[in-house]
């Protein structure tokens, strides 16, 4: 079954290993999850599909719509629209090997957090102390947004650097990881303070 291979970058026709089907009564359409293997890599890739109709009786499973590992186009919607959106470009410019452009979306990316939080001053520099010094990040992730900052320079302007495709993965994780840190799991643990501070 036709499936996208994050390892291999291509979609590839993948070996079946293990299908379920879904038995939801109120789901009009047949659908399943299946185990496949990449038959280039070996690497397990699960996904899901859905019964397509081809004809006036005939139907055929559609493509397979990858699960895991997550698509990169799945972002958090707790990610609001200022950050999330450089974010998806960085991945797109990553996934079409334009490195030296995902590492300047990168680093926009961290420029709409701290847009978002209101930093003080207009550079990126500026706004990584201010989310430092008001714990919106931790040191560990101020090194990793000064990282991105230093890279997203060099992504943009004409110099002699380049950006190497580990280099920008390593950007993209980065940038991705303090998102999710800022945006997603300080607010599920908050969320998780205030179900149990009345408990102990």
């Amino acid at each position: 079954m036709i499936i996208e291979c994050p390892h291999c970058e291509s979609k590839v026709d993948g070996e079946v290993r293990g299908e379920v089907h879904g038995n939801d009564p109120d789901d009009p359409f047949a659908c399943k999850a299946v185990l496949v293997e990449c038959p280039i890599c070996k690497s397990a890739l699960l996904g899901s599909t859905e019964s397509v109709q081809t004809g006036h009786d005939t139907w055929e499973w559609g493509n397979l719509y990858r699960l895991w590992p997550p698509q990169d186009t799945d972002i958090d919607q707790g990610i609001p629209k200022i950050v999330s959106n450089s974010l998806l470009e960085a991945r797109i410019c990553f996934k079409a090997k334009a490195y030296s452009a995902c590492a300047v979306m990168c680093g926009r990316t961290i420029e709409g957090v701290c847009k978002y939080h209101k930093t003080k001053g207009k550079s990126l520099a500026t706004g990584l102390k201010d989310l430092k010094s008001r714990n919106i990040i931790d040191t560990r992730l101020f090194e990793w947004g000064e990282a991105l900052r230093k890279h997203r320079n060099i992504g943009a302007y004409a110099t002699n650097e380049i950006i190497s495709k580990a280099d920008a993965r390593d950007l993209l994780d980065f940038s991705s990881t303090i998102c999710e840190y800022v945006f997603v799991l300080n607010e599920k643990f908050n969320r998780f303070i205030e179900r149990n501070k009345n408990t102990n």
